[in-house]
């Protein structure tokens, strides 16, 4: 990679996305990133057609290929373009730029629906209590974040509601109900820590289009045909293999091909000696992609932010609190302290998580997914920070206070 040139607008040569998609091209201008020290973020790819070799009658000097019906590709743009983003790359998901045909051409490409509308979000949702993919890591770290989150709201009402409504108060609420729930939603935050540390090391290094492009021949029309996107079964992405730590499923020698499958679906397959899941990177790719891609210092810091506060989810376990409370230093050193450092750790992952969306540093990704998530993180690491802030005091306004931030920062 020249040292003259934005890391940020190019792709380190081993690590380029969907570089073993031969009828996948990327765009140059494209490719770029919030911070031209960084990786990456955004990249998009253009979809040249193809069309399928006839077989010839004659032998005059035409290769092999061309005899057997090998799909050739045409030149032209099939008006299907790939977005590929490093959120959506470590997520599993795929990003189709379908562009509409114009009037009276014959030729188009049709995709699936737009995911965006009232009845599709409501399916998704519904599909969130229906469908559970516990082989795909991201889906763990949705569902294991969302019961951490759950459990820290029932903490904040434990102490909350002792200064709020003090008729409610019963014996051993704050000491056990608040300090029980606080060590098990530190532990499941540090669970899904490593959850996400594991899914930014085994993001698709080969990249993924996911997507079959299959051409649908009319036989009423001469010479005439269109693009039919489809799911592809052959998508390699973590969320596709129905197995958390190891390898795909191999598909069935035996089982019936579809005939009209795109020439480009084989290879969404990953290259040839390519581990399937990894613990740890190695050396040589810790220091050469990871340590400079956005996402994996978001999750760096957000495991570094859980791993300091589960400190103080154990020093607030009954036996332990109770004994230290009236020992300020020590208080402060092993309670109050880790929650400022791991609060922080959130609020710079949620920051980083929000700009790893972002086409530019100070430009919001409003209508992104990822942004939002990344910003009720920063929120909350906020609430997070605040609550040991005001902790240090013993003033009542700063209990009051603490364990407000506590309660709308676990929101």
């Amino acid at each position: 990679m020249s040292s003259k040139m934005n890391r940020s607008t190019v792709f380190n040569p081993e690590r380029e996305p969907l570089r073993n998609h031969p009828s996948l091209h990327l765009a140059p201008s494209t490719v770029g990133g919030p911070f031209h020290f960084l990786n990456p973020t955004q990249a998009h790819y253009r979809h040249d057609q193809t069309a399928p070799g006839k077989p010839s009658s004659s032998h005059d000097g035409s290769d092999d290929a061309e005899q057997q019906g090998t799909p050739e590709v045409t030149g032209s743009s099939s008006g299907v373009a790939y977005k590929w983003t490093s959120r959506n790359n470590r997520k599993g998901r795929h990003t189709l730029v379908v562009k509409p045909s114009p009037a009276g051409a014959n030729q188009g490409s049709s995709g699936p629906p737009p995911k965006d509308g009232v009845r599709q979000v409501m399916g998704g949702v519904l599909k969130m209590f229906t469908y559970y993919p516990f082989w795909d890591v991201s889906w763990l770290v949705a569902y294991v974040f969302t019961i951490g989150s759950i459990v820290w709201v029932i903490n904040a009402f434990f102490s909350l509601l002792p200064l709020t409504n003090p008729g409610t108060t019963f014996a051993g609420e704050t000491l056990y109900g608040g300090g029980i729930t606080a060590f098990i939603g530190a532990t499941i935050f540090e669970f899904g820590s490593v959850l996400l540390m594991l899914e930014a090391f085994n993001e698709n290094r080969a990249g993924c289009f996911g997507w079959a492009l299959e051409h649908v021949y009319e036989d009423h029309i001469e010479q005439q045909g269109g693009n039919r996107l489809a799911p592809s079964d052959d998508c390699t992405h973590h969320h596709n293999k129905r197995n958390l730590a190891g390898k795909s499923a191999t598909a069935d020698d035996s089982a019936p091909t579809n005939e009209k499958s795109s020439p480009a679906s084989p290879a969404n397959s990953a290259p040839p000696g390519a581990a399937s899941w990894v613990w740890w990177p190695s050396w040589h790719e810790l220091t050469t992609h990871h340590l400079h891609d956005l996402g994996f210092l978001a999750c760096s810091a957000q495991m570094f932010g859980a791993s300091v506060f589960w400190i103080s989810g154990f020093t607030a376990l009954p036996g332990i609190y109770n004994v230290i409370l009236n020992n300020t230093p020590v208080l402060n050193g092993i309670y109050w302290v880790p929650q400022v450092v791991g609060g922080s750790g959130f609020i710079v992952s949620g920051t980083l998580f929000m700009i790893e969306t972002q086409k530019r540093w100070y430009l919001p990704a409003l209508r992104e997914l990822g942004w939002h998530i990344g910003m009720w993180n920063l929120i909350g690491g906020v609430g997070f920070t605040l609550c040991p802030i005001f902790g240090f005091g013993t003033a009542e306004w700063r209990v009051l206070q603490s364990s407000a931030s506590t309660f709308w920062g676990e929101y």
